[in-house]
């Protein structure tokens, strides 16, 4: 049922900016652009497109009122249950679609600081957030010599890690062919190493979320297990979930909630 999901074309879903218009009022503003959308029962922030339409071009988008974004993508920045006037450390930022769902859910209050290794998707990040008018977010490039200087600062991490994209071959499907053995032996030992290294930014009583759009239990509950015994002494499992095409339609997403013990 999994593989049959995921060779059928994906849905379109948006995520509305709630700091600047909420659900309904998109919808109706879209309706006026001649895009039809449907509201997701497990979306608050949600709306399905009816029908494939190019969204970039509308008045809506150019004016920051949503972005689009995949249902189970949008699952995982709520469970990080992040509030506002937090200090809040996306450490695997990319261009940002989950950092600026966290803006969003604190409201534009607080500090959450984006890190990425590479520089060119924190300047995609950059030109997100204008268009939304973020102003908490502050990108960074982080390296091993940076980390450091962000120990034990984060109430809340989220390392929404690199991986094989296997949950999102609906959207990607030449990775099919791409992908490796090697490749995904190369991947779970950059995610072991992220969780071991980036994992300190995070306080004391801190909670941190690792994610990955696979469905792979190598490089999901392998990976946590893995970690947590390595680190039984200071991290605990607080939930964990995991999404899929064929029981959510929405693409496959794996997210764990670890709590660092105070």
């Amino acid at each position: 049922e999994l593989l049959r999901a995921l060779n059928r074309p994906a849905e379109v879903f948006l995520r509305v900016n709630t700091t600047k218009i909420q659900v309904k009022p998109l919808a109706i503003n879209l309706i006026q652009e001649e895009i039809d959308t449907m509201m997701v029962p497990d979306l608050p922030d949600g709306l399905q497109l009816v029908k494939r339409q190019n969204v970039f071009g509308t008045k809506c988008f150019r004016a920051g009122l949503f972005e689009v974004q995949d249902g189970a993508s949008q699952m995982v920045a709520p469970f990080l249950q992040v509030e506002p006037g937090m200090r809040v450390i996306d450490a695997c930022a990319g261009a940002g679609g989950k950092t600026l769902h966290l803006a969003c859910l604190m409201k534009n209050k607080g500090l959450i600081q984006a890190l990425d290794v590479l520089p060119w998707k924190l300047d995609e990040l950059r030109k997100r957030f204008r268009r939304n008018e973020i102003t908490c977010i502050q990108p960074e490039v982080i390296n091993a010599a940076t980390i450091p200087r962000f120990k034990g600062k984060a109430d809340r991490l989220l390392l929404d890690v690199p991986c094989s994209g296997m949950g999102v071959l609906r959207r990607n499907p030449d990775t099919k062919w791409k992908l490796s053995p090697e490749e995904i032996d190369r991947l779970r030992a950059l995610q072991a190493q992220i969780l071991k290294d980036y994992s300190v930014m995070t306080k004391p009583g801190g909670k941190m979320v690792y994610a990955t759009c696979s469905v792979l239990p190598s490089e999901n509950q392998d990976q946590v297990s893995k970690f947590l015994a390595e680190h039984k002494n200071e991290w605990t499992l607080e939930e964990e979930k995991s999404w899929t095409p064929n029981q959510n339609g929405f693409d496959g997403f794996y997210a764990a909630r670890l709590v660092k013990k105070a």
